[in-house]
């Protein structure tokens, strides 16, 4: 039997900052209600646990209803054995539920029925032969009836506490591992980027070094020819050598200036930074972007140093003919691909790909490359913008 996806059954928890009166009787409701339909379900949930049947649908039953009444579950991945085993124990919650519902109904229904007898003719049908229901009678029923019914309703809010919690033991990930599994990844993310911003540090300092720096090296040499050529003739040409070499480093700095960050971001956003990119590509680059809206500073900056590095990858390694640029949204992440038919055998260790990773999960993102030899690569990025 096929496992669902792993994730979360439901949306949001009804958590308000501040309690007040109303929010406890509705939340008491919403747990009366779903603690009802559970203990509807027991003998099902017994029935297929036994027989072994539909019990990866029962059981997605029971988390949409444990979702909707009392808060969404983190799942891991649901499987036939994992939900038959569930099904097998819940149904004891479900029993306890309908034990709980049917004393609350019982104790209302008695003191309801006790209240009506003394307030109108004096006498109470439940009692042997008629007896008159006294004031003193009343009096001494109202403390332990009170409790009683304190003590369902009590019970009714722990039931519905025990049953989301037996179908987060069974299925998922409660939340303290939750929230360890989370500080332990952003603890690690956080080393990831500084280690991402250290290497693209070097590989700056790199095309500094070894691309600007010797350019004015070069034009530092040329004009001093320049400065000891004996004849005109030669002085020009020296000039215009040094003056093409002014040009090369303007470029090339230009070049490691929009690796750091693309002015054309902040200017014109990153449809035309995507634009200008494959503009200046070394090879022919069509770009698709359906975004309706921008997106932030921070995702726009991710998405364009992505595309990039993968064109710059698939231009300098790939020998393509055609690389196509795609950025869509779809709910609430916005996605990145990237694909050329050059050579392929792009190696996603690499310092630039390994540092997109990073980048990309920096942002709670997914990033994947896709390079078998022969080709296509596809580099593949998942950004959250909701």
């Amino acid at each position: 039997m096929p496992g669902c996806c792993c994730g979360q059954y439901g949306g949001d928890v009804h958590q308000d900052d501040q309690l007040s009166a109303g929010s406890v009787v509705r939340r008491w409701f919403l747990a009366f209600y779903g603690v009802l339909v559970g203990s509807l379900t027991a003998v099902p949930d017994l029935l297929l646990s036994v027989l072994g049947v539909g019990v990866v649908r029962m059981t997605g039953v029971e988390l949409r209803r444990i979702a909707r009444y009392g808060g969404s579950v983190h799942l891991d991945p649901l499987t036939s054995l994992r939900c038959r085993r569930y099904l097998g124990v819940r149904w004891v919650v479900g029993g306890m539920g309908a034990g709980v519902v049917l004393m609350l109904l019982l104790y209302v229904t008695t003191a309801l029925s006790m209240l009506t007898a003394w307030l109108f003719d004096g006498r109470w049908g439940l009692v042997r032969d008629g007896d008159e229901v006294s004031t003193q009678l009343i009096a001494v029923a109202v403390l332990p009836g009170a409790l009683l019914i304190f003590v369902t309703l009590a019970g009714i809010s722990g039931v519905a506490v025990l049953d989301r919690w037996l179908a987060t033991r069974m299925l998922g990930t409660d939340p303290q591992t939750l929230l360890r599994q989370r500080v332990a990844e952003l603890t690690s993310t956080r080393a990831e980027v500084i280690e991402a911003i250290d290497d693209e540090r070097r590989r700056i300092e790199r095309d500094l070094h070894d691309g600007v720096q010797q350019r004015l090296v070069a034009l530092g040499m040329l004009i001093g020819r320049a400065r000891r050529a004996k004849d005109d003739e030669q002085l020009q040409q020296l000039l215009r050598q040094a003056h093409e070499t002014a040009g090369e480093t303007i470029h090339e700095l230009r070049e490691v200036a929009t690796r750091v960050y693309p002015a054309v971001l902040d200017d014109s956003g990153l449809a035309m930074a995507l634009e200008a990119l494959a503009d200046r590509a070394g090879v022919r680059v069509e770009v698709v972007n359906t975004l309706e809206k921008p997106p932030g500073a921070a995702l726009a900056a991710v998405i364009y140093f992505v595309v990039s590095e993968a064109v710059n990858n698939a231009a300098k390694h790939a020998d393509p003919s055609l690389v196509e640029v795609c950025v869509w949204r779809e709910e609430d992440d916005i996605k990145v691909q990237v694909r050329d038919n050059g050579t392929g055998g792009a190696d996603a260790s690499g310092t630039g790909l390994s540092g997109l990773a990073r980048r990309v999960a920096a942002v709670d993102g997914y990033f994947e490359v896709t390079s078998p030899l022969g080709g296509p690569t596809t580099i593949s990025a998942r950004v959250p913008c909701g």
